[in-house]
């Protein structure tokens, strides 16, 4: 017994000899954004929103792990103009839907990364929160460099119904009709590091 107890404090001693130190690399948010685009019946609409604070953890030169927080008040929408536009960005910051006076961040942790087999590309899981929900999710996501700063990126679908926000939702209220506020959105996450 004795034997195999050295023999288990040798092997822990030798991989952790070849496990370098973790580093917390922070996001440049001033430089990073998310984009978003959500869907009706009748269209789309797209806009941007903005990273309060962020970092990724990195191993060897691998992501090992990391969190942001997202400024919910900073929504802006990109495809309309003064009257609609401001109409649009105050309605989603209502509590209708996103309720950015009760709920002014979101957050993402990861919880676990996976290789997938080239260098700078991943399989993310980990915790969404939006407004005090917390869902599991999952995503592809690369790291790389442009114009010597590395650059994490990754594309989410969130479906919103699983953070209830109902509103306008087929899913819940029968005979929308062209009123139909489709449950998925899509989010683009671009994360420049420092």
């Amino acid at each position: 017994m004795k034997t195999f107890s050295i023999l288990f404090a040798a092997l822990a001693t030798i991989t952790l000899a070849f496990t370098g130190p973790v580093e917390t690399v922070t996001v440049d948010t001033d430089a990073s954004v998310i984009t978003w685009k959500g869907y009706k019946v009748l269209g789309s609409h797209t806009g941007t929103i903005k990273v309060n604070t962020g970092n990724l953890q990195m191993e060897d030169g691998q992501l090992v792990g990391g969190s942001f927080t997202i400024d919910m008040n900073t929504i802006n929408c990109t495809d309309l103009q003064g009257e609609y536009k401001g109409k649009l960005e105050g309605h989603l910051k209502s509590a209708d839907f996103f309720g950015v006076e009760k709920y002014p961040t979101a957050t993402f942790k990861i919880t676990n990364v996976v290789s997938r087999g080239t260098p700078g590309a991943y399989k993310i899981s980990g915790n969404l929160t939006i407004k005090e929900t917390t869902k599991a999710i999952r995503f592809n996501a690369n790291i790389g460099e442009e114009n010597g700063k590395q650059i994490a990126t990754g594309d989410i679908q969130i479906d919103r119904s699983d953070f209830d926000i109902r509103y306008g939702s087929g899913s819940f209220f029968d005979n929308l009709g062209d009123n139909t506020i489709y449950d998925e959105f899509d989010l683009s996450v671009r994360l420049v590091l420092n």
